[in-house]
């Protein structure tokens, strides 16, 4: 990334791509000491104060605005997070409610979540499926 590419870059985003460069080495090499790097990437990244973007739905009755889950095939559900706007647009539908939130806060709302089952980081292209167990990991309740 040059000079002037970093300063179109949210403060709050910059440094992720250090994830997105871990989970494409995960893909490549998929083990547990892979898989170990991204996590501790994800931590590192999470106690910088970092965020990620999420989308949201609007808000339907008296109910706020809720993190838009996607449905995988198995019937579970998960948040969608981006580590930045290049990895958001990707497969993007249309137009969606964006908001940058802090890492840790997510991390720990999704386990807060019965209805969910963890957290899909870049659903189109670096992928990463953080299930509660993993989120449990990064967060150090383990």
């Amino acid at each position: 990334m040059n000079h002037k590419e970093e300063l179109n870059v949210d403060e709050g985003l910059r440094g992720n791509e250090q994830i997105e460069e871990a989970i494409a080495a995960l893909q490549q090499e998929p083990s547990q000491e892979m898989l170990a790097h991204t996590l501790t990437c994800i931590r590192r990244r999470m106690n910088e104060n970092g965020q990620v973007i999420i989308a949201v739905e609007p808000p339907v009755g008296d109910q706020g605005m809720q993190v838009q889950a996607v449905q995988t095939d198995d019937g579970a559900n998960w948040w969608v997070a981006f580590t930045g706007f290049e990895e958001e647009i990707k497969g993007s539908e249309g137009v969606m409610s964006t908001f940058l939130t802090d890492m840790g806060h997510l991390f720990t709302s999704a386990l807060e979540v019965e209805e969910i089952s963890g957290i899909i980081l870049n659903p189109w292209n670096r992928t990463l499926m953080l299930n509660k167990k993993l989120i449990n990991i990064i967060l150090g309740n383990c």
